[in-house]
C-alpha cells in the first residue's frame, strides 16, 4: 500500500508543474463543489471516495473564494498527515469524524486536486468504498481489518484490510496470494469466533457484511491434505498414521468404507456413485466449487455435496486402503432423520436420497421460477417433449440432471370417456419390475391318523394367490388323502400358533412358518345315521418342580409337536380318550409291561382318587380358575363345515375315568396350552385344548423322544423348482406394459370431472447419459413380505435401448443408445438380515473390483453377474468415449467392461 501512494504522489508531482493547465478558482470551486464530479452529489453503492483532511480543505476553499491565485493563502500541497497515526504504516486514526476531521470526495474531484496541487510526498491516498447498507449507503472509512493466518502456522498473522462489501472469495484469494498457495492445492477459511471456538466459512460468494466478519478476526487459511482429508478434521492422535497412510500409495478409487454398524448400504450406494466417471471428475477437478448453492430451500446447505466431494476426494488420492465415513453419516442422518442411528436400510433409497440432495445442492438455478405443467392436448410429441424439458431445466440444472436425468412419456386413458392425457415426466432411475411367477413353493409336514406311519415334509407348488384348500389339493396329489380329510395349522412354539379355515389365504403363511396339516376322519356327513367326529387339538407338557407352593401350570413346560386327534363323539370320555391318544402316540410311546402294571399299584389308585374329574373340575386342576383363557388366533379349530364342536358337551359333563394307572394324565388348557381351564362356557362353544401331561420319570421311561421327532421326506422334497432366468430386457419390457391404475391411486379425468381407474403406459423419451436401474426384488403386500432372488441376466456391454426409446432416433449415432456396465449394488440374504456389497469398474484401469465395506477385491467379469444384483449403474457409449484421454498423451484405459487380467486373488463372490 505504501509503495502505491508513493507511485501516486510521484506522479502527482510530476503533473503539479503544468500549472498553466490549473482552471480559475471560481472554476476549480465549480467543479469540486457542484456539479457531476462534485462532492454534493448522492452516493453510488461500490464507487470510490476519498478523503482529506479537513484543515487543509478548508485552507483551499479559503484560497479559491479569494479569487487571488497569487494570494498568501495558498494551500500547498494535499496533506493528509493528521489523519495518521504514524508515518510508517499509515494507519488510519481511530474516531475521526467528517466535518471536524476530514471532508469527503468523489474519486473525480479527488483527482482534480491532486492534479492541480499535488499530494505530500509519502503519503497514500485514502481511499474508500461506498457501501450499501439494509437501509443506508455510506462511505466505508474504517474498512475491515483481518488476521490471515495458516493452518499449519497459527502464530504469523498478517494483517489485510477489506471492505464490508467485498466477498469471502476475495479474502480466500488474497489468503492463496499472501502465504503464496499453489493453484491445484484445494484451500478453504474459518474463522476464530470472540469464545476461541472457530467455524467454517462455507459460502465464498457472500460479503464481509453478510458473513458477519469484524475487524480483529482471525481467518485461518486450510490446505488440503495430500490423502483428501481435511487437517483439522482428524484428530492430533492419529498423526502418526495419517502419515503412514500419506506413504502409502495405490490404485486411485480402489479404498474401501468402514462399516460402521449396519452401514453397508450406505457403503455400497457411495461405492456405485464414485465410480460414475464425469461425476467423480467433477468433485476432482474442484468444479463443485462454483456451483454450490447455500440458499436452496429444498438443499442442505452444500453441506452434503461438500460431505461427498472430501470422500471421493480420498478415495480417488490413492493414499487409501480404506476410509471411515463418519462425517458422511452424520450428515446424511441430520438432513434425512430415517437414516439416523444404526439400523439397516435401502441401498436404493440412500442413492435417492443423496442423488436428490447433491443435486439441490449444486443446483446452477438460484431462485426457482413457478412453472404451470402443460398437457399434450393433440400436440405433437417433440413439441411437448422439448417443452417439459425446457420447463424441467428451469427450474433443475445441475451435474445431477446433466448426468443422470432422462425423460419419460406418461399415457392415461380413462376408462369411460376414453380421454387420453399425455405427459413428459423427468426420472432420474428406472425401477423396474421382476417377472413374477404366480406360482409359490411351500413345505409342509403331513401327519397321518395312522401312528404307524412318520409325519411326512412335502413340497407343494400353489398358486400364490390360492387358499387354504389348495394346500390341501396339492397334498391330496402326493397322499392320496381327500382334501376334505385335512386340517392346516401353523405350529409355533409347540403350540398351535392357528388352525386355519379352507377359505383364508395362502398370503397369510410366512415361508418361515412351519406349516402341518393333519389326516382327520371324515365327518359332517348329512344322514340319519351319520355319526360326527370331534377334533381334539392336543398338546404334550411335562412337569418340572414347582415355582410356586399351589403347584399351578408354572411348573408345566410343553414339548414335541402337538397333534389334532379325531375323536368320535359317543366316546367322549377321559378314559376313552386316553386309550385313543394312547394309540395315536403307540409309535414312540412304549405301553407298560405287565411288571410295570404291578409296580406301584397302590400309587397309581392314591394319585387317581385325586384325578377323578367332578362336576366343574378336571383331572389335576385346582378349584378355582386359574386365570382367564388367553384369547388368541388359534382359540377355535373350525369354521363352515368345519365345525364339530358347536354342540358338542362341556368338559364337566365328560364322563369320569376309571381309577387305574395311566402314563400320563389330561388337562383341559387354552390355546396356549399355559393356564389349566378347570370352568367351561358351554355357550360359547369355545374349542377345548387338552394337555397330556408326563410325569419326568414317566416320560424318560416310556417315551421315545428320538423317534418322536422322527420324519420322513417324500420324493417331492428332492425336486426343485427351477426358476428360469429372466433377461433385463424382459425386464423394461414390463415396465412398459400398460397398466390399471390401483384403488388407492386413482386419476382425475378432467373431461368426466371424476377419479378413474386409468389404464397408464410410460414409455422412454430420452435417456441419461449414467442410466441407474433398480431392480424392484422386494416385494411387499398386506400379509407378507419378500426378496425375489429371481437371476436377471443383463449385459456387461452394448445393452442396447434403441427397441425402447419411441423418440425418433439419429440412425447415424447408434452408441447414443447403447450402455455399457460400470457398476452394481449386490444385496444377498433377506428381508431382515442383508449384507450389500457392489461391484464397480474402475474408471482409470478399467479393472472391475468387488467392494465389500472395508476390503477390496479384483474380480473377472463372470462373477458379475449374480441373483444379488439389485442396482446396475450403465454408461452411456458415447460419454465413454469422450472421457478417455486423447491418444499419444497417456495410454488410454480399457473399456469400462473390459476384460479384467487372471489373478490368483480372485475371489468368488458367488
Amino acid at each position: 500500500m505504501a509503495a502505491v501512494a508513493a507511485n501516486v504522489a510521484a506522479a502527482a508531482e510530476d503533473r503539479e508543474p503544468q500549472r498553466e493547465e490549473v482552471p480559475g478558482l471560481e472554476s476549480q470551486r465549480r467543479q469540486i463543489e457542484n456539479g457531476e464530479s462534485g462532492r454534493e452529489r448522492p452516493l453510488r453503492a461500490g464507487e470510490s471516495w476519498f478523503l482529506v483532511e479537513q484543515h487543509w480543505y478548508k485552507q483551499w476553499e479559503v484560497y479559491v473564494q479569494g479569487g487571488d491565485q497569487d494570494s498568501g493563502t495558498f494551500p500547498g500541497c494535499i496533506n493528509n498527515a493528521d489523519l495518521f497515526e504514524d508515518q510508517v504504516n499509515w494507519r488510519l486514526k481511530k474516531g475521526l469524524v467528517e466535518g471536524e476531521d476530514y471532508v469527503l470526495l468523489p474519486a473525480a474531484a479527488w483527482h482534480y486536486l491532486v492534479d492541480w496541487y499535488g499530494l505530500e510526498h509519502g503519503q497514500p491516498p485514502i481511499e474508500r468504498k461506498v457501501v450499501e447498507l439494509p437501509s443506508v449507503q455510506k462511505v466505508e472509512v474504517y474498512p475491515v481489518e483481518l488476521l490471515l493466518v495458516r493452518h499449519s502456522d497459527m502464530d504469523t498473522p498478517h494483517t489485510a484490510q477489506f471492505s464490508h462489501t467485498d466477498s469471502v472469495d476475495l479474502v480466500l484469494r488474497t489468503a492463496r496470494e499472501q502465504f503464496l498457495v499453489s493453484p491445484q492445492e484445494e484451500t478453504r477459511l474459518w474463522i476464530k469466533n470472540a469464545e476461541g471456538s472457530f467455524e467454517r466459512l462455507c459460502n465464498t460468494r457472500v460479503t464481509l457484511l453478510d458473513a458477519a466478519l469484524r475487524t480483529g478476526q482471525v481467518v485461518i487459511m486450510e490446505t488440503r491434505n495430500k490423502d483428501g482429508t481435511w487437517p483439522s478434521a482428524q484428530p492430533q492422535a492419529v498423526n502418526t498414521a495419517l502419515e503412514e497412510e500419506e506413504e502409502f500409495q495405490g490404485q486411485p478409487g480402489i479404498c474401501g468404507l468402514t462399516n460402521l454398524g449396519n452401514t453397508c448400504f450406505m457403503n455400497s450406494a457411495l461405492q456405485c456413485l464414485s465410480n460414475v466417471p464425469q461425476l467423480t471428475e467433477y468433485f476432482l477437478k474442484n468444479r463443485y466449487l462454483e456451483e454450490l448453492n447455500f440458499c436452496n430451500p429444498l438443499g442442505m446447505k452444500g453441506e452434503i455435496a461438500e460431505a461427498y466431494a472430501d470422500l471421493v476426494k480420498q478415495a480417488w488420492s490413492g493414499h487409501h486402503r480404506s476410509i471411515v465415513p463418519h462425517v458422511f453419516k452424520t450428515k446424511v442422518g441430520h438432513f434425512a432423520s430415517q437414516f439416523l442411528g444404526y439400523q439397516q436400510h435401502d441401498s436404493q433409497e440412500l442413492l435417492s436420497f443423496l442423488l436428490d440432495g447433491l443435486h439441490e445442492d449444486l443446483n446452477r438455478v438460484k431462485k426457482k421460477e413457478y412453472v404451470e405443467l402443460c398437457d399434450a392436448a393433440g400436440r405433437p410429441d417433440q413439441e411437448v417433449a422439448q417443452e417439459a424439458w425446457q420447463n424441467h431445466k428451469r427450474r433443475n440444472d445441475s451435474v445431477i440432471v446433466d448426468t443422470f436425468h432422462g425423460l419419460f412419456k406418461s399415457t392415461l386413458v380413462c376408462p369411460d370417456c376414453g380421454n387420453v392425457s399425455v405427459t413428459f415426466d423427468p426420472f432420474c432411475y428406472l425401477s423396474v419390475p421382476l417377472p413374477v411367477s404366480h406360482k409359490r413353493v411351500m413345505e409342509v409336514f403331513f401327519v397321518s391318523m395312522d401312528p404307524r406311519r412318520k409325519p411326512e415334509q412335502h413340497r407343494l407348488v400353489v398358486p400364490k394367490k390360492g387358499k387354504i384348500s389348495d394346500l390341501c389339493v396339492a397334498l391330496a396329489k402326493h397322499t392320496g388323502m381327500s382334501p376334505e380329510r385335512m386340517m392346516v395349522a401353523d405350529v409355533f412354539s409347540h403350540r398351535f400358533y392357528k388352525i386355519y379355515q379352507l377359505e383364508e389365504s395362502l398370503s397369510s403363511i410366512l415361508d418361515r412358518d412351519d406349516i402341518f396339516i393333519y389326516e382327520v376322519s371324515g365327518r359332517s356327513a348329512i344322514g340319519e345315521n351319520s355319526r360326527e367326529d370331534v377334533v381334539l387339538p392336543i398338546y404334550l407338557r411335562e412337569r418340572t418342580p414347582a415355582r410356586d407352593y399351589n403347584n399351578s401350570y408354572y411348573g408345566l413346560m410343553l414339548f414335541g409337536h402337538p397333534l389334532l386327534v379325531s375323536v368320535p363323539r359317543d366316546r367322549l370320555s377321559w378314559d376313552a380318550l386316553y386309550h385313543i391318544l394312547l394309540y395315536r402316540l403307540s409309535r414312540y410311546v412304549t405301553r407298560p409291561s405287565s411288571d410295570d402294571e404291578d409296580d406301584g399299584d397302590e400309587k397309581a389308585d392314591m394319585e387317581d382318587k385325586d384325578n377323578i374329574p367332578k362336576p366343574g373340575h378336571v383331572a389335576g386342576g385346582s378349584s378355582q380358575d386359574s386365570g382367564p383363557e388367553q384369547a388368541g388366533p388359534s382359540s377355535g379349530v373350525a369354521g363352515g363345515s368345519r365345525a364339530p364342536m358347536d354342540n358338542s358337551p362341556g368338559p364337566s359333563h365328560w364322563p369320569q375315568r376309571a381309577r387305574r394307572k395311566h402314563l400320563f394324565t389330561l388337562q383341559t388348557v387354552n390355546s396356549n396350552g399355559t393356564s389349566d381351564r378347570s370352568t367351561f362356557n358351554e355357550d360359547t362353544h369355545a374349542q377345548p385344548y387338552i394337555a397330556i401331561d408326563w410325569e419326568p420319570e414317566m416320560k424318560k421311561r416310556y417315551y421315545d423322544e428320538v423317534e418322536a421327532e422322527g420324519y420322513v421326506k417324500h420324493d417331492c422334497v428332492g425336486y426343485v423348482l427351477k426358476k428360469a432366468p429372466v433377461r433385463l430386457q424382459e425386464c423394461i419390457e414390463l415396465f412398459t406394459t400398460v397398466e390399471t391404475l390401483e384403488k388407492e391411486n386413482p386419476w382425475y379425468c378432467p373431461t368426466c370431472k371424476q377419479h378413474q381407474l386409468a389404464t397408464k403406459k410410460l414409455d422412454l423419451w430420452m435417456l441419461p447419459e449414467t442410466l441407474i436401474i433398480h431392480l424392484k426384488r422386494f416385494s411387499y403386500t398386506k400379509f407378507s413380505r419378500e426378496k425375489l432372488d429371481t437371476l436377471v441376466e443383463f449385459p456387461i456391454r452394448d445393452l442396447d435401448f434403441s427397441e425402447f426409446v419411441i423418440k425418433p432416433q439419429n440412425e447415424s449415432a447408434p452408441e447414443l443408445y447403447k450402455y455399457d456396465l460400470i457398476a452394481v449394488s449386490n444385496h444377498y440374504g433377506g428381508l431382515r438380515d442383508g449384507h450389500y456389497t457392489t461391484f464397480a469398474c474402475n474408471k482409470d484401469s478399467g479393472q472391475w473390483h468387488y467392494f465389500d465395506d472395508n476390503s477390496v477385491s479384483p474380480v473377472t467379469e463372470n462373477q458379475i453377474e449374480s441373483k444379488a444384483a439389485y442396482v446396475l449403474f450403465y454408461q452411456r457409449q458415447d460419454v465413454a468415449r469422450r472421457l478417455q484421454p486423447q491418444p499419444g498423451l497417456a495410454d488410454p484405459p480399457a473399456s469400462p467392461a473390459c476384460d479384467s487380467p487372471p489373478s490368483s486373488e480372485f475371489m468368488d463372490v458367488n
